[in-house]
């Protein structure tokens, strides 16, 4: 058991029930939680034959750090995957790829909702760096609500070398920055895009903002000078396929 992660909430144990049910080793669930979301678990882990247990909300609370909603799954470890596996996502995409880049973002809550938004936005895949940025934990996977079991994690040694290894295979690669004088809302993002977000507070590093084809900004129209980081990462991420989705 020393081996296994525990991964919580009902929307991230579905996930991984529905695309790596073979990761997914035993399902604990709350006394008394017999509701249909519930059910569609239990349906899920006997297709996959995984075994179903019943404890104390009380224990699992002293499992896992979260609410848990009652419902912990014992899997197998995270798989973060290198940049062998993201040569082989863009020979398979088909059409123009949008992928997103966290410069050292560290807080596992906006590493999930990225995740999240990334899954609901199209993007192909999320890149972070190996040192200083948040990877995947049972918190990233509870914020991400099951995004990340569909969306790959990528984690580059040298993210100035990867954006360079990116542009030659006819990628732009596009960062925020708010000195930047033009919006995003005027940077065609319709072909094979790489978005750069930065991290909390301290925006993108300097070698990261060198390797950048183009800098935009969002309009900020009240008294703040930044949004957080994952909200930023969803209006950008969105406007992209906003303009992907345009009448031709």
């Amino acid at each position: 058991m020393s081996q296994l992660e525990k991964i919580y909430g009902v929307h991230a144990v579905e996930a991984l029930l529905r695309h790596h049910p073979k990761r997914v080793k035993h399902v604990w669930l709350a006394d008394g939680r017999s509701d249909p979301r519930v059910q569609t678990l239990v349906e899920l882990a006997t297709q996959s034959r995984v075994t179903i247990g019943q404890c104390e909300r009380r224990e699992m609370d002293s499992w896992v750090e979260g609410v848990h909603q009652g419902v912990v799954a014992e899997v197998s470890p995270s798989q973060v995957w290198g940049e062998a596996m993201l040569e082989e996502l863009l020979d398979r995409c088909e059409g123009p790829p949008l992928l997103l880049v966290l410069d050292g973002v560290t807080d596992p809550h906006n590493l999930g909702a990225c995740l999240r938004t990334a899954d609901a936005a199209g993007a192909l895949a999320v890149i972070v760096t190996k040192d200083k940025s948040a990877t995947l934990t049972p918190v990233v996977r509870k914020v991400a609500c099951g995004a990340a079991e569909v969306v790959p994690l990528v984690a580059v040694t040298n993210l100035a070398r990867s954006l360079e290894k990116l542009q030659q295979r006819g990628l732009w690669v596009v960062g925020t920055a708010g000195e930047a004088e033009v919006e995003v809302y005027d940077q065609d993002m319709t072909g094979p895009t790489v978005l750069i977000m930065g991290a909390e507070g301290k925006g993108m590093r300097r070698l990261t903002r060198e390797h950048c084809d183009y800098l935009v900004k969002l309009p900020m129209a009240g008294s703040v000078s930044s949004l957080n980081v994952s909200v930023a990462t969803g209006v950008c991420l969105f406007e992209a396929l906003r303009q992907r989705r345009k009448p031709k």
